[in-house]
């Protein structure tokens, strides 16, 4: 039996200090379409433990592992090659329960994890100085908006069309409570991203300039130039990386000018599971340490003159006065941080140059096979592991048939955008170490039965 110790009074009391008439008017926000008015459907009530465990594993096996056939998804979201040793690893007991060192000085292994995966980022990312870790790639990218509102005293981001439009929907959930005003809009089905327009778009009152690479799209465009209009202007360039192994092979952000850096490491570690748990990523450049939201871990000596690690930087509501906080992000991903610190070590930097060049090579086969269908054409003039494909026909509906025949043929731009039909037959194809050329094979032999 569940301890819930509040009284009637007590949540009456509760409701009439926040100004609502009943609990419901807690979950205004969330859409009515969202939201469950009874039980939740398909599942038994009141029966035993065993008839629990044979019916869940029974819904279990409806899902399918993204390792049972093709798998070509990506959008954000990346299969990789995780070795072994991560998972058993992470699962050690001093660090699979570990939490947030509230008394961080005692905790010095975590400490130096962290500082070890802040190093790894900060390398990767091209920046002067990378934090402990945020939730994920999306609050990260909002958090460095937020960030540049402080530092450049304006309140306008100009958010790049290629931008996930996954990030842009939480940016805009958070500026309906801080009142910024975010310029954006949807790509166009064009072979490179028209950056003079958005140069052109920067004006005095433009706190950053948010742009992906590479981008939503697969397109990887040079950002110098942005990044020298962006300073001219007084405004700062955020770049968001949401397939960090591209950074083995392709020139990172911070090289080009970026003053944050942002992404979703998951790509490195950490399994897809169902869309998370992840790891964000923030860098910037030292100058800008000071508003960094979250932790910032750091390597002194002690008085023995001996190693040792500090909570260097913490900037999160809970350790200062609330007003004065630059963050409300309450935790780092430790977790998976560790997983992603494990991984990049394993690799090496030869590694991860070694992984990136097995990726856009079988990325480039799967392009040109798949380019050889009749009435599929290539978006991209450049792309690392991801590429558009342009359809003869809609691409949602053929996504479903390509599910139908077990092959997961990448992301429909019509889901991503629906209310935009001049994308929705745009197909985004994601190729990792993980594709063989079977699956490849097997992807360009369907895809040419569907579209027949």
């Amino acid at each position: 039996m569940r301890y819930l110790p509040l009284t009637n009074d007590d949540r009456a009391a509760m409701l009439a200090a926040v100004g609502a008439a009943s609990i419901d008017d807690l979950f205004i926000d969330v859409p009515t379409a969202a939201r469950l008015d009874g039980p939740v459907a398909g599942l038994p009530s009141h029966v035993s433990e065993l008839a629990v465990e044979r019916h869940m594993g029974a819904l279990a096996r409806r899902s399918r592992a993204a390792g049972e056939g093709p798998f070509f998804l990506g959008a954000g979201a990346y299969r990789h090659h995780v070795p072994a040793s991560v998972d058993h690893l992470i699962q050690r007991g001093e660090f699979l329960t570990a939490y947030t060192p509230y008394q961080p000085e005692i905790a010095q292994g975590t400490l130096q994890m962290l500082f070890e995966f802040q190093s790894q980022v900060a390398r990767l990312l091209g920046t002067d100085v990378a934090n402990a870790s945020m939730y994920d790639g999306s609050t990260a990218c909002w958090e460095a908006i937020v960030m540049a509102r402080r530092i450049t005293k304006r309140s306008k981001a100009l958010l790049s069309t290629g931008l996930h439009p996954h990030y842009r929907s939480v940016a805009r959930t958070m500026a309906k409570y801080t009142g910024d005003l975010l310029i954006d809009g949807d790509p166009s089905l064009d072979a490179a991203t028209d950056w003079a327009a958005l140069t052109a778009s920067i004006d005095k009152d433009i706190s950053c300039v948010v742009v992906q690479y590479p981008d939503i799209l697969g397109r990887i465009d040079d950002m110098t130039a942005l990044a020298a209009a962006c300073q001219a202007a007084g405004a700062l360039l955020i770049a968001v990386v949401t397939e960090p192994v591209a950074l083995g092979l392709i020139k990172s952000p911070g090289e080009m000018g970026a003053d944050i850096v942002v992404g979703e490491g998951q790509s490195l570690g950490v399994g897809l599971q169902f869309g998370g748990p992840y790891v964000g990523l923030f860098a910037c450049k030292a100058k800008y340490v000071r508003q960094m939201p979250g932790r910032l871990c750091g390597e002194t000596v002690d008085a023995n003159g001996k190693r040792g690690f500090v909570l260097t930087l913490s900037t999160r509501e809970q350790h200062i006065r609330r007003e004065k906080a630059t963050s409300n992000i309450c935790t780092n991903s430790g977790l998976c941080a560790l997983a992603f610190s494990i991984h990049m070590t394993l690799l090496g930097e030869a590694g991860l140059r070694q992984l990136a060049a097995i990726n856009h090579a079988r990325a480039k086969d799967a392009a040109a096979r798949l380019a050889e269908v009749p009435g599929v054409s290539l978006l991209n003039n450049s792309f690392f592991n991801e590429f558009t494909l342009l359809l003869p026909t809609a691409a949602r509906p053929v996504v479903h048939k390509l599910a139908e025949r077990d092959i997961l043929g990448g992301v429909s731009l019509g889901r991503l955008y629906p209310d935009n039909g001049g994308l929705e037959n745009g197909l985004v194809v994601a190729v990792t170490e993980t594709v063989t050329e079977a699956d490849i094979a097997a992807f360009a032999a369907a895809l040419k039965e569907v579209l027949a």
